[in-house]
């Protein structure tokens, strides 16, 4: 996600709080919260898929799904 997308969704909340949003608006709002949402996951989810846990037998462990 860029700055622009983020500085827009910014936008589009501070729009909301002040005067309202058009329906245009809500929808375009829902979907760049949604794209940020899937970023952020997406994100962790490569932080996650490159982190080790380390036993105290000294091995180490990767962190995977359950």
């Amino acid at each position: 996600m860029n700055q622009q997308k983020i500085d827009r969704i910014n936008e589009l909340a501070r729009k909301s709080k002040s005067v309202g949003l058009t329906e245009e608006e809500k929808a375009e709002q829902t979907a760049l919260r949604n794209e940020y949402r899937e970023s952020v996951v997406g994100n962790l989810r490569a932080e996650l898929n490159n982190t080790y846990i380390m036993t105290p037998d000294g091995k180490k462990r990767k962190v995977g799904t359950k």
